[in-house]
């Protein structure tokens, strides 16, 4: 059997709560070798790390995710420090900018823009984390794309990102590999509408992309509607190696050494 990573999963949240042994079980019944779970504010980070350390085969992401922005503290640097050394923590996020919605307790322009930047600030002193720390980020990026990729050029050269749930053209993809970045593609890419990220996916090259679930998000086909987990990585892959036109095996190899040269500490037990 091909063996397949989940470079992003949220198994913290409440859709896990009770039966996260046996989901972890499914995981490794198809394949599924190892799992990155993700923070998104200090509290999730820490339970990523708990996490991580009752399953063998689990890693944790540590960070604050944009959206939530207003509720951060001035500072998160001491806190993803200390995080950060922990031998299970292989990046840093998720994080970036998101530009979807105008929060409710921003309201009018003027708030708006205290929003975006508020996001700017928290994900500058992420990636300030990760280039101390040796680390490189998970990048969520939503309606800002240009803003995003202009955040992260001061630290170039000093951590790279991901751009999960990756979707663009491959028009953005090569603007995010010219940033020494790469993606990573999720079940949209088995979706009837998902067929620019196909697209995406076949012209991208070897160890430019990563599989991640974002479960309990975007369940592929066929479970579109249920809950997703990160067994469904089994799925993602068949339609890629498809859309590939590879093996399986090809498509295991370059993916896992993709991940590993982006989450050094992934190599850990």
């Amino acid at each position: 059997m091909a063996v397949f990573y989940d470079t992003h999963a949220h198994l913290g949240f409440p859709d896990f709560a009770d039966d996260l042994p046996e989901v972890i079980e499914r995981a490794a019944a198809a394949g599924i070798a190892k799992i990155i779970t993700i923070g998104t504010d200090l509290e999730s980070s820490a339970q990523a790390i708990r996490i991580a350390e009752r399953f063998p085969g689990v890693f944790a992401a540590v960070g604050w995710h944009p959206t939530h922005a207003l509720q951060a503290p001035p500072d998160l640097r001491p806190a993803l420090r200390e995080m950060a050394a922990h031998p299970k923590v292989v990046a840093i996020g998720e994080t970036g900018l998101d530009y979807h919605r105008h929060p409710n307790d921003a309201p009018g322009p003027a708030g708006f823009a205290h929003y975006q930047e508020r996001q700017k600030e928290i994900f500058r002193q992420q990636m300030e984390v990760a280039a101390e720390c040796g680390l490189n980020c998970v990048i969520h990026q939503r309606e800002a794309f240009e803003d995003t990729l202009a955040q992260m050029q001061p630290l170039a050269g000093r951590t790279r990102g991901v751009f999960h749930c990756f979707s663009g053209d491959a028009a953005a993809l090569g603007r995010v590999l010219a940033a020494g970045s790469l993606v990573s593609f999720t079940g949209i890419v088995t979706f009837k509408n998902g067929r620019q990220a196909r697209e995406t996916l076949a012209a991208a090259g070897w160890g430019q992309f990563m599989f991640e679930t974002d479960c309990p998000f975007l369940a592929p086909a066929p479970f579109r509607g249920k809950r997703c987990e990160p067994a469904h990585v089994r799925e993602i892959s068949q339609l890629a190696a498809e859309v590939r036109k590879c093996s399986l095996e090809d498509l295991s190899a370059a993916t896992m050494a993709a991940a590993r040269d982006f989450f050094p500490k992934l190599a850990g037990k």
